[in-house]
């Protein structure tokens, strides 16, 4: 049996208007949903030396993405480590920060939730004769009114209010992304944070052990200008030497014996810095053992591609949040233009005479759906706007100026490895010759072939070869700790 179904022509008019304002309403969705600008990133690093690889052409990783566990391999470094991300102040500070953000972002949330409200109110208005307001004839019914301190008005309300903002051009929405990208924007923050900490307190570490090294250098290069000064008092007395040759050799010996006081204090200073990263106060019981010649540098370096920066240095990603918190608040100053639907309701008990606030007879409600559009407001929302567009522009900006400088560093540190490489090669010939230098003057000096002079010119560029190449050594562990740092290691 057919199924007629008739269709008042009112009806097609009602689904046609709902139909319409449906498709205003989606016209007016606020803002533009995040996408990537494109960056326009070079394939590979510039410069890629031999110890060095791209990730994409074999099996090796990027070390960026290497925990700083299994990139450092000293246990004493492990444990200053270990203190120092338990026990730095300035990191404990950023974390609340991202704790305070949270907080902003679970209130975001809940903005789509409607408001509920519990009422408890008692209120009473009095006047006296002279007074314009006049008295609550109903409260007076049947009741002497006096003409001093009358009941104008009385109110005594138990009741429930709630309101609901209804997001309709996801203004609710966009703040809440906003929020979200603030939130991990400080998380990325922290972990950059991390990773600057972990390499702060590696690279103060190895200068502790450089500075070490270079007193044990300069202490024996004094035992050395006690023995050269030992053989020139002799010869002094032998009468084969003047006076001056024991004058110049003790202000050699006085050069080298003033170095131990300049190591011995930046020393101190060291360990005090270290002691500040690892949020303790300075303190004599901080020892370290080993020298700096122990210490072993990775065998190759895999920086991966430039296009991992973006995940994998906290800085960058902070800075790509801070553009997606940007481009969210276009969308929430935009949708600020337009009109707000809001629904409110009171449910509840109202009475003149308190004793019959829970009469049945006392309950009321209040039921309002308003509609408000901003006509004229001094151009607030238009320049709250167009500043939310320049801003959203300003951190596009700095997103891109980020990633080329990440780039630029890590080019940068890739040549500083490489030629440090080339230098410690030639250090450590110089150093050869120059121990070669001091034994074979020493020599000829107990023979009578060799002047005191020469000894002490011999001494004095072996001394300034052991200093160099102790710091060429020092530099290259702090070349590699800031390629690790600028690859964005160090925070996982």
């Amino acid at each position: 049996m057919p199924i007629n179904l008739k269709i008042k022509p009112s009806t097609y008019v009602s689904l046609s208007l709902i139909m319409l304002v449906m498709m205003t309403i989606w016209g007016c969705k606020s803002g533009e949903n995040y996408v990537q600008p494109d960056l326009n990133l070079p394939a590979t690093f510039k410069s890629l030396s031999s110890n060095q690889s791209d990730s994409t052409k074999n099996d090796t990783s990027n070390i960026g993405k290497l925990a700083w566990r299994e990139f450092f391999e000293d246990s004493t470094l492990l444990d200053l480590i270990d203190k120092g991300l338990k026990n730095n102040l300035y990191l404990q500070q950023v974390q609340k920060e991202t704790e305070i953000a949270n907080e902003g972002y679970k209130q975001s949330k809940a903005n789509f939730l409607p408001q509920l409200t519990a009422i408890l109110e008692k209120r009473d208005d009095r006047y006296s004769e002279n007074s314009s307001t006049r008295e609550n004839v109903k409260y007076y019914e049947n009741k002497e009114i006096p003409n001093q301190w009358y009941l104008a008005r009385a109110n005594n309300l138990a009741a429930v209010q709630s309101s609901w903002e209804i997001d309709l051009w996801g203004k609710l929405r966009r703040l809440k992304e906003a929020n979200q990208a603030q939130l991990r924007q400080r998380e990325a923050f922290t972990k950059a944070v991390q990773t600057d900490l972990v390499a702060e307190i590696a690279t103060s570490y190895y200068r502790l052990l450089m500075l070490q090294e270079q007193k044990q250098v300069a202490e024996y290069n004094l035992r050395l200008n006690d023995s050269t000064l030992s053989i020139v008092n002799l010869q002094y007395r032998a009468g084969e030497v003047s006076s001056l040759a024991i004058t110049q050799t003790e202000s050699q010996k006085l050069i080298s014996a003033s170095l131990v006081p300049q190591i011995e204090r930046e020393l101190e200073v060291q360990k005090n810095r270290l002691n500040e990263l690892l949020g303790e106060y300075p303190k004599d019981s901080l020892e370290v053992l080993r020298g700096l010649g122990d210490t072993r540098l990775l065998s190759e370096i895999a920086v991966g591609v430039p296009f991992e920066l973006i995940q994998n240095r906290p800085d960058v990603k902070a800075a790509e949040l801070a553009l997606i918190e940007a481009n969210a608040q276009v969308g929430v100053s935009q949708a600020m233009r337009y009109p707000s639907l809001s629904l409110s309701a009171q449910l509840g008990y109202d009475a003149i005479n308190f004793s019959d606030v829970m009469n049945p007879g006392s309950l009321f409600g209040v039921f309002v759906g308003s509609l408000t559009q901003p006509i004229f407001q001094n151009r607030k929302l238009k320049t709250r706007y167009r500043i939310s567009l320049s801003e959203r522009d300003i951190a596009e900006l700095s997103f891109r100026e980020k990633v080329l400088q990440a780039v630029a560093e890590i080019s940068n540190g890739m040549v500083t490895i490489q030629k440090l490489n080339e230098e410690y090669a030639l250090a450590e010939k110089r150093l050869i010759n120059a121990r070669k230098a001091v034994k074979e003057s020493y020599l000829l000096f107990s023979s009578g072939y060799a002047t005191y002079l020469e000894v002490i010119n011999a001494q004095s560029n072996a001394l300034d070869s052991e200093l160099y190449m102790v710091d060429v050594k020092m530099q290259m562990l702090i070349a590699n700790i800031e390629l690790y740092r600028n690859l964005g290691g160090g925070w996982k």
